[in-house]
C-alpha cells in the first residue's frame, strides 16, 4: 500500500524568537526539513512527499525546491486545519502527517510506523513518547495524555485514511514508541541545544 508523506512545515515557529524560518534552523550543519526529507526519501512505504507550507515560511518554500516534493501552500489557520485542507486538495489516500521540528526521525523509524498502522486496520493512528522519556532529556511537554496508566506526549507523526477526513471522530489506535528520536519536537531553543547534542551522538555511533 502506497502512503504519501505529508509535512506539516508552515508554522510560525513563534517561541524560538529566531528571525530564521522553523524548519530551516540547522541540526548537523543542515536544516531541520533536510533531515526530515532524507528520512522520508530512504523509507520502504512511502511513494509520495508534499510538503504544506504557508504564508509563514517563504523561505522554507524556495529551499525544498530542489527536492521531489510536491510543495502545496495551506491557508495556514492551524495545523489540523491545514492538514485536513491538503488532504481533500490532493485527494489523498493514506497520509503519514508529520510535523518539520522533528530533525532526528529515521527511515526505520517511519518504516514502523507504517507497518503498524497497516496491523492495526484502524483509520488513524497516533504516534506518543512516554512523557518520562521527554522529562529524562530535559523536554517540556505542551499537551499530555494519560491512556491506561501511562502518560504520553504526542509525537507529532500521525496516520490517517484519507478519504476519511471529514469524518468528526475517527477510530484511532495510540502507538506507543519510547524513542529519544521521537521525542525532540523543536520548539523553543533548549529543544534545538538538545537535539544538536543527541544528533552528533547519533552521528558518532554511526561513523563506522
Amino acid at each position: 500500500m502506497g502512503i504519501t508523506a505529508l509535512i506539516m512545515a508552515g508554522g510560525k515557529g513563534t517561541r524560538m524568537a529566531l528571525p530564521r524560518e522553523k524548519p530551516l534552523l540547522r541540526i548537523g550543519g543542515k536544516p531541520m526539513i533536510e533531515h526530515i526529507l532524507r528520512a522520508l526519501q530512504k523509507a520502504e512505504k512511502i511513494d509520495e512527499i508534499v510538503v504544506a507550507i504557508t504564508d509563514h515560511t517563504p523561505n522554507t518554500a524556495e529551499f525544498i525546491k530542489v527536492f521531489p516534493v510536491t510543495v502545496l501552500k495551506t491557508p495556514g489557520k492551524g495545523y489540523v486545519h491545514d492538514i485536513q485542507y491538503a488532504v481533500k486538495k490532493l485527494n489523498l489516500d493514506t497520509v503519514l502527517t508529520i510535523s518539520a521540528d522533528l530533525p532526528l526521525i529515521r527511515s526505520e523509524m517511519i518504516d514502523r510506523i507504517t507497518e503498524e498502522y497497516n496491523r492495526y486496520n484502524k483509520p488513524a493512528l497516533a504516534v506518543a513518547v512516554p512523557l518520562e522519556t521527554k522529562r529524562k532529556l530535559g523536554l517540556g511537554a505542551d499537551h499530555i495524555v494519560k491512556v491506561d496508566e501511562n502518560l504520553l506526549v504526542p509525537s507529532g507523526i500521525n496516520v490517517i485514511d484519507g478519504t476519511r477526513i471529514c469524518e468528526r471522530e475517527l477510530d484511532e489506535e495510540i502507538l506507543i514508541i519510547d524513542s529519544e528520536e521521537l521525542a525532540v519536537n523543536v520548539n523553543t531553543p533548549r529543544d534545538l541545544e538538545i537535539a544538536q547534542r543527541l544528533f552528533k551522538g547519533n552521528s558518532r555511533r554511526h561513523r563506522c
